[in-house]
């Protein structure tokens, strides 16, 4: 299945990050933690339509690696595979 944003939102693959103590001991990606705020944009809709008509492009390119709001993205998953689908206004950043 392949998933095709409409308007101006994305569906970007969440990066999850190893976190360590200051012991040094790893929390691996399994252990209860907070939503990722990092991803890869894997889709972009084709922009929003303005009331004249004309379509705006989304500002962010496909493969770019983001910075999100935490709580603006709706998660969803494919085929045992967790996508997040966030407008593009939900987007604070490109990590470059």
């Amino acid at each position: 299945m392949q998933l095709k944003p409409l308007s101006n939102h994305l569906i970007i693959e969440p990066m999850m990050q190893e976190k360590m103590t200051k012991s040094g001991i790893y929390i691996p990606e399994t252990a209860d933690r907070e939503k990722p705020m990092q991803g890869k944009v894997i889709a972009v809709g084709p922009g929003k339509t303005t009331d004249t008509g004309a379509v705006m492009p989304v500002a962010v390119p496909v493969g770019a690696i983001v910075i999100f709001k935490k709580y603006g993205p709706d998660e969803v998953e494919i085929e045992g595979t967790k996508y997040l689908i966030a407008e593009e206004s939900d987007i604070l950043a490109i990590v470059e």
